[in-house]
């Protein structure tokens, strides 16, 4: 569904229960090495390699930090990059010149109108900020976390005084209010796949940009292609490894890590977690979930 089509549900989704999330969501923080496949279309980021700046220069110190996964949000086209807040941040109100989507990965995230009530959005929930918006953001833990993902810049913050209607409605979606479907239930899916897939965003043709949340059972394996372009995976929450191609190696992952695969390419992601894992998946149309079971 497109942004622009979403009503606003920043407060019908308030205290309604849809499907629980059960996951086990943990830390972030890691220290690992950069990791490159042999294939030149594949890459693994881990958090620790990450390079770190402030999200809005003009702020300095006061500004959260930012770190690109990929693309580059200060230019044109699409990216996605981390985002991290100390404890009791809270922006003055402000806009952006793009509408952005947000996961938040660890801690808990509020992002509303400046005088809206405080709506904690805890790990593994969902929020979309409309371009021209006035809103702030604040976060609420000891260390907060978030994937920030555009599909044009540059990425700016502006004075409220530039707000303006882009006809696009904000979406703060707690993570107990996903709708999560057997990957074995979707047509493009397999009979065990071992995932439940929850879709954010997008999809209105095979081939048309999209978000979706795939939840692997703790202790399976799935192996993840795409025909057409290739797949942007971000690890949300559990402790996960990734096997690119056909290569042997497996790459472990914390929250935070990123890997794209090439077009034609199936990477396997298997969660180690006695808990369920999360991503985040960002296909060109669908993409294709198999069981890795030996």
């Amino acid at each position: 569904m497109p942004l622009n089509s979403i009503p606003s549900i920043r407060n019908a989704v308030r205290g309604v229960g849809c499907a629980a999330l059960v996951t086990s969501l943990l830390g972030a923080c890691a220290t690992a090495q950069q990791v490159q496949d042999p294939s030149p279309h594949s890459e693994i980021v881990l958090t620790s390699d990450v390079e770190w700046g402030p999200l809005n220069p003009a702020r300095g110190d006061a500004s959260p930090r930012a770190g690109t996964l990929w693309g580059d949000r200060a230019a044109e086209g699409a990216s996605g990059f981390l985002v991290q807040f100390k404890e009791g941040f809270s922006s003055p109100p402000h806009i952006h010149n793009v509408t952005y989507r947000g996961i938040v990965i660890e801690g808990r995230i509020h992002n509303d109108d400046p005088g809206a009530a405080d709506m904690w959005l805890p790990a593994g929930s969902f929020w979309t900020q409309p371009a021209g918006e006035a809103h702030i953001t604040s976060a609420q833990g000891a260390f907060n976390m978030a994937y920030i993902e555009i599909d044009e810049g540059p990425y700016l913050v502006e004075p409220t005084e530039n707000a303006f209607d882009n006809g696009e409605r904000p979406v703060n979606l707690d993570r107990s209010n996903l709708v999560w479907l057997d990957a074995s239930d979707l047509s493009w899916g397999e009979q065990g796949g071992g995932a439940d897939v929850a879709f954010l965003w997008g999809g209105e043709t095979d081939t048309s940009a999209r978000g979706t949340l795939m939840k692997i059972r703790a202790g399976q394996s799935v192996r993840l292609s795409a025909d057409q372009a290739g797949l942007k995976v971000v690890s949300i929450s559990g402790e996960s490894e990734v096997q690119i191609g056909d290569a042997h190696a497996k790459h472990g992952l914390v929250p935070g890590s990123f890997v794209s695969g090439a077009p034609d390419a199936a990477n396997v992601f298997v969660c180690n977690a006695e808990a369920d894992c999360l991503f985040y998946v960002r296909s060109e149309g669908h993409f294709k979930i198999t069981s890795a079971r030996n």
